[in-house]
């Protein structure tokens, strides 16, 4: 079987070449101009990053993508879908609210911005999962499976649960209504080791869902109101909040692939990432932390689990940012070498299963030939 073709640069360039042209070059060469776009509609998925949040990709790279396909005659939208949590994307006036403010425009970007999951999270359609184990079905923004051609444009960075988040956590979790968020998500949920608790309240800060209340002078997670994203596991420093699933970070990594697979079967698609400014956790804080690793390159393929795979190796490559949260846990006394740099960084978390389990339902191959441009 022919390995997979993923096509990558560095942010190097000369003088008179910006990066977003280099990006255009890039795309042409792993061929999206081979895709038939002529007068159809292109959903070009994204995040537009938290308020608070400056990790995420700058509007020029999503003006960059968006000019190549009109340049095919297609015609482009920037799209993402209402978060599950509270926060500043919770409903479409304050999602597209906040990716005005943090620079997504029709002015920036060249190409309207549709949030796929309307007003409230509930514009969605129930979508076949080919050979789905754990989801027969996904419930699927509709503006994204209304769009002819699928582009998957990717911060390539850490994940406090899913170990780093890409193509496949770009497309699968984020293509996801409300309710996909949710069926993603149930495969466990948090509880509180008392005696671990030291009553810092930062994991009541991080959770979206004001599911955790202090009572009794220690953590408490509300059952009724904890959706299962598992940011307070992240965000204890001390070890005290755990899942209740011991396999729910490989599930949830299973069931992105496969919200992947409804997303992206039956109609052409085109993958993008980017590595840089890697955060240690989502785009989807109210804030972002040191880079852990250095701004490596961009990256683009037909094939998301080939793209996703050729990033994981090239971030198991390179040097650790000292002054980060992947340097910190690596200068402990008693740090334990996990050989694995989204390990090292977020000790509880599960990735390799999301990229197996996107293997086998056949969305994309691991073998991948690299093919670099200067």
């Amino acid at each position: 079987m022919e390995k997979s073709k993923v096509y990558f640069t560095d942010f190097r360039t000369v003088l008179g070449v910006s990066l977003p042209a280099k990006l255009q070059k890039l795309i042409k060469k792993a061929g999206i101009e081979t895709i038939d776009m002529e007068g159809k509609f292109v959903a070009i998925k994204m995040h537009f990053g938290e308020l608070g949040n400056l990790a995420y990709l700058r509007p020029n790279y999503a003006k960059a993508v968006a000019d190549v396909v009109k340049e095919c005659g297609g015609l482009p939208f920037l799209t993402d879908c209402n978060t599950l949590y509270p926060g500043s994307r919770k409903h479409a006036l304050e999602h597209l609210d906040c990716a005005n403010i943090n620079g997504f425009n029709t002015i920036t970007t060249g190409c309207q911005i549709l949030i796929a999951d309307g007003l409230r999270g509930t514009d969605d359609i129930l979508v076949p999962v080919p050979n789905g184990e754990y989801c027969k079905e996904a419930y699927i923004g509709r503006a994204v499976m209304d769009a002819d051609i699928f582009i998957s444009l990717s911060h390539f960075k850490g994940h406090e649960q899913a170990g780093f988040g890409g193509a496949i956590k770009n497309i699968g979790m984020g293509c996801g209504s409300r309710a996909g968020k949710m069926q993603q998500h149930n495969s466990g949920q948090p509880h509180v080791i008392e005696n671990k608790c030291k009553n810092c309240k930062r994991c009541a800060k991080e959770c979206g869902s004001n599911a955790i209340s202090y009572d009794n002078g220690k953590a408490w997670i509300d059952p009724d109101k904890c959706k299962g994203c598992g940011r307070c596991i992240g965000a204890c420093a001390f070890d005290a909040i755990v899942n209740n699933n011991g396999d729910a970070p490989q599930l949830l990594g299973r069931k992105m692939a496969e919200y992947t697979a409804a997303v992206v079967s039956g109609r052409p698609t085109f993958h993008i990432s980017l590595i840089t400014d890697v955060s240690p956790n989502c785009d989807c804080h109210g804030e972002n932390d040191a880079p852990i690793l250095p701004d490596i390159g961009m990256l683009a393929s037909f094939d998301p689990v080939a793209l996703d795979q050729a990033c994981v190796d090239l971030c198991q490559k390179a040097e650790p940012i000292r002054n980060s949260q992947l340097g910190d846990n690596m200068a402990k006394e008693h740090f334990h070498d996990h050989g694995d740099v989204w390990h090292n960084s977020n000790p509880n978390v599960s990735w390799a299963e999301t990229l197996e389990h996107a293997e086998k339902l056949g969305i994309g191959s691991r073998e991948y030939e690299l093919i670099t441009m200067k």
